[in-house]
């Protein structure tokens, strides 16, 4: 039998445990069936098709936000910090993202108390340690998938054991799906340390239960309080990245908000709780005002802006171009964005300096006022918290022999090889077209930063042939260096963590990615057809894609796709563009039918 029949096999018999056919993200959205095409006709309409599935959020949200499990998570937190515990969210992949997210927000609020409140500055720099993320890879996998990971148990739990957790913690742990290996791995360490332990996902935890060992182990665990978001479908077929992550930044972000309403008069004096904004101080209807927030975006002028930028975008990409985004508020929104536009559509990653061999990407990140290591800081607001595990380590963790012989290079040295700074980066324009385009809040524009930022924008966007802003918010402005500055009218609203600021500029990233795609060719319908296949979970989502696609049936499917997935590794040549192993297969069957 042939090597790639072996495979095939072991998947299929060896394997069920990543067979996720039966939950709800993995499958279909009706209400987006023909999403590409008619994306491809008229982009505003596909556009307004893809927003109609984040009323599904805010429905969900609304029940959850109500519920007795997220008051245990606010009161779980707020005990935490209050009694100089530490809180730790963990996820992988998007949720990963997710989880240095919240804890920048955090960090970057008791930052700006410092600096405003100087007589606060000892205990918010104290305050401001006290809650940490562990995303499954290190935070080099912030800016750069690390495959295979997230199928590991083991690593979740040496990652526990890294951060040094200890009995009176909080555990958040993030699964878009519910059945991610490394972040259960986190909830599996963290129980058995005697933290307190929550578990957020968007699956009904009774189909998981039912058919995931490794979910039911911490599901029915009694130390373990379960979240469950479910919502449905994504809105593109197994998209995590998009209606699932909102939920857990909406409800999670709401919970740690709203810890640090009930924190701030235990923990500040009197004077300088007077000297914040009023509206940092009251608790906010979350579930009103993403709702409000989705009406504006879904608005006819919002639509119409995001429509022209994925018009913009497309026209780029499809002409061979490159995008560099600039920004500085939304540097972290446009990381964890870009970043997972690599496995979802089969695009080139981010590409390090000094490396003349891989593609570089079609879009890529950075700050134009700091240095490298300077943006690092400003994005994380801390130093970066990298992996430098070596080969006995992968051993002992269990992992595959290919990861033990070739660990991959995840240390901070590494990182910083990702120039996001204001270093010049003759990659991004030696193509052409190419385009600068500055990502803004509108408040931002109005903000200390503001000249200074615009300037160095300036600089920085004139060795491109395009200079284009977008401005995310209340207010419309142009931008200084910008030949054309796109306005998307929203209400961000204003809280303590700017968790509204944060959500906005997810949901139009989201968006006009998702589409610029869809125009690009890169669905069919409403399903992935580039999706990349770097662990057992994108296998099978590529299965029942070739399965849903040609009409075989599973156990075919599965072969299919490991022929392809061997010949292409058999193949590979350094530099070479990675071509989706799904998307070969569809081609070299649907030519075979045909012939």
């Amino acid at each position: 039998m042939e090597d790639y029949r072996r495979r095939a096999e072991h998947f299929l018999t060896a394997e069920t445990q990543f067979h996720l056919g039966m939950m709800p993200t993995e499958q279909p959205h009706p209400g987006t069936r023909g999403l590409a095409e008619i994306l491809q006709q008229d982009a505003a309409a596909g556009i307004r098709m893809l927003q109609a599935v984040d009323w599904d959020v805010a429905a969900r949200a609304r029940q959850v936000l109500a519920s007795d499990e997220f008051e245990a998570l606010v009161g779980a937190l707020t005990e935490a910090l209050v009694g100089g515990r530490r809180v730790c969210f963990s996820g992988c992949g998007a949720t990963g993202r997710l989880s240095i997210m919240l804890e920048a927000i955090w960090r970057n609020f008791w930052l700006d108390m410092a600096e405003q409140q100087p007589e606060a500055a000892e205990l918010a720099a104290t305050i401001g340690d006290r809650v940490i993320s562990i995303m499954t890879g290190g935070d080099y996998a912030l800016i750069r998938s690390v495959e295979g990971f997230e199928d590991y148990i083991s690593f979740g739990r040496r990652q526990v054991l890294e951060a040094d957790l200890r009995p009176g913690d909080v555990l958040v742990a993030i699964s878009e799906g519910g059945e991610t290996s490394s972040v259960i791995g986190t909830l599996l360490e963290a129980t058995e340390r005697g933290l307190h332990c929550f578990f957020v996902f968007n699956n009904p935890a009774k189909v998981l239960a039912a058919h995931i060992e490794r979910s039911r182990q911490v599901i029915e665990h009694p130390a373990v309080t379960v979240i469950d978001l479910a919502t449905g479908p994504m809105a593109v077929s197994g998209s995590t990245r998009m209606q699932a992550t909102t939920t857990e930044l909406l409800v999670v972000g709401s919970a740690l908000e709203q810890a640090l309403l009930r924190l701030m008069p235990r923990v500040l004096a009197r004077e300088t709780l007077a000297a914040l904004p009023p509206e940092w101080l009251r608790p906010v209807d979350a579930a009103a005002q993403f709702e409000a927030l989705l009406g504006d975006l879904s608005g006819p002028e919002a639509v119409e802006t995001l429509a022209e930028w994925t018009r913009i975008e497309h026209e780029l990409y499809a002409a061979g171009g490159r995008v560099t985004y600039y920004a500085d508020e939304c540097l972290l929104d446009i990381f964890t964005d870009t970043t997972e536009r690599a496995p979802t559509f089969m695009l080139p990653p981010f590409r390090k300096s000094g490396d003349t061999i891989s593609p570089p990407s079609w879009s890529f990140v950075k700050d134009p006022i700091r240095t490298t290591p300077e943006a690092w800081q400003k994005v994380l607001g801390r130093a970066p918290r990298c992996l430098d595990w070596q080969p006995a380590d992968y051993e002992a963790l269990g992992a595959a022999e290919g990861i033990v012989a070739d660990p991959p290079a995840l240390g901070c040295g590494e990182l910083m090889r990702f120039l996001i700074g204001r270093e010049a980066d003759p990659s991004r324009t030696e193509v052409k077209p190419n385009a600068a385009i500055a990502v803004l809040l509108s408040p931002e524009l109005r903000g200390p930063q503001a000249a200074r930022w615009q300037t160095a924008f300036t600089k920085a966007a004139g060795t491109y042939e395009r200079q284009l802003a977008v401005v995310i918010g209340e207010e419309a402005a142009e931008v200084q260096g910008a030949a054309l500055t796109l306005h998307v009218p929203c209400r961000l609203g204003d809280s303590a963590l700017g968790l509204w600021h944060r959500l906005a500029p997810k949901l139009a990233l989201n968006t006009i990615s998702t589409a610029t795609m869809g125009v690009m060719g890169r669905l069919v319908s409403n399903w992935m057809v580039n999706v990349e296949c770097s662990n057992k979970k994108l296998i099978d989502r590529g299965t029942r894609l070739v399965a849903e696609l040609t009409g075989l049936d599973y156990a075919t499917a599965c072969v299919e796709l490991h022929r392809t997935i061997a010949e292409q590794q058999a193949s590979a040549r350094p530099g070479e563009a990675r071509v989706s192993p799904v998307a070969l297969t569809l081609q070299r069957l649907q030519g075979e039918e045909s012939r």
